[in-house]
């Protein structure tokens, strides 16, 4: 669907953990054709520091209800004072923005891998999978065990790995240390979005195993529609923006490889 501008209504703002929200909104119109890895981007009203709308990745979409969530992690000023909003509020915000994932068709074996507040657009992802009747494997890396999101409602969707730098839950060490990777499983596609030296190594491992690779870059980010050029990132094909060309890339054509 085009890009709006929508007036969306705050239904629930429930707190994950010491830093991360979960915002579901209600739109004033209605709701279609949203893919996994879109984005919005928020005005944060009331926050003289803020000048600049802020992105987030879509982690849900209820069509019936007409609403969709997004995962807001604490990172400074702008996405603090969007923690903050209560039940009842109005948020002004431009959407759907952006290339999203490329949802299969087969039943085969599908990775998704996440880091931290990454896990986001995976959600939805995970959702849409279900829907065709597929159950993805889902590896989640974190620092620590406080900083996971979202555990239950993905193993709601599919076989769940954890890992954690500490060790404190799950395989200790980062994602591209688990076991499945080991494992015969055959993946024949790879959904990744997480911190950006996750990413790489993750499609380092793609690369090495000859598995098609789909990365969500986490670009900074200051109009969301490719005026700003703040979020140019190098593709094998010279210089993209990542909000409009991404932010979802095939690690192939990033220049990450080479």
């Amino acid at each position: 669907m085009d890009k709006r501008v929508g007036q969306f209504i705050v239904t629930k703002n429930t707190k994950l953990n010491y830093n991360n929200f979960l915002i579901d909104l209600k739109g004033d119109k209605p709701l279609e054709g949203i893919m996994p890895g879109q984005f919005v981007t928020v005005l944060i009203e009331d926050s003289p520091s803020t000048f600049l709308r802020r992105p987030f990745s879509i982690s849900d979409v209820d069509y019936p209800a007409n609403t969709l969530s997004l995962v807001v992690k604490i990172a400074g000023n702008g996405s603090k004072k969007l923690t903050e909003v209560e039940v009842g509020a109005t948020v002004d915000m431009i959407y759907p923005l952006g290339n999203g994932f490329t949802v299969p068709e087969s039943t085969a074996n599908y990775l998704l891998v996440g880091g931290g507040v990454g896990v986001a657009p995976l959600y939805l992802l995970s959702k849409i999978l279900n829907d065709k009747g597929i159950k993805p494997h889902i590896l989640l890396g974190a620092r620590t065990q406080a900083d996971h999101i979202l555990i239950d409602q993905f193993k709601a969707l599919g076989q769940v790995y954890l890992t954690t730098d500490d060790g404190s839950l799950g395989t200790k060490g980062f994602v591209v240390d688990h076991e499945i990777w080991s494992n015969d499983l055959k993946f024949s596609n790879i959904y990744c979005c997480g911190p950006e030296p996750m990413m790489k190594a993750v499609a380092g491992k793609a690369h090495k195993l000859t598995i098609d690779c789909e990365l969500s870059l986490e670009n900074m980010m200051a109009c969301g529609f490719g005026v700003c050029l703040c979020c140019v990132t190098k593709t094998t094909e010279g210089n993209k923006c990542v909000c409009t060309e991404g932010p979802v890339f095939n690690s192939n054509d990033l220049e990450w490889l080479n």
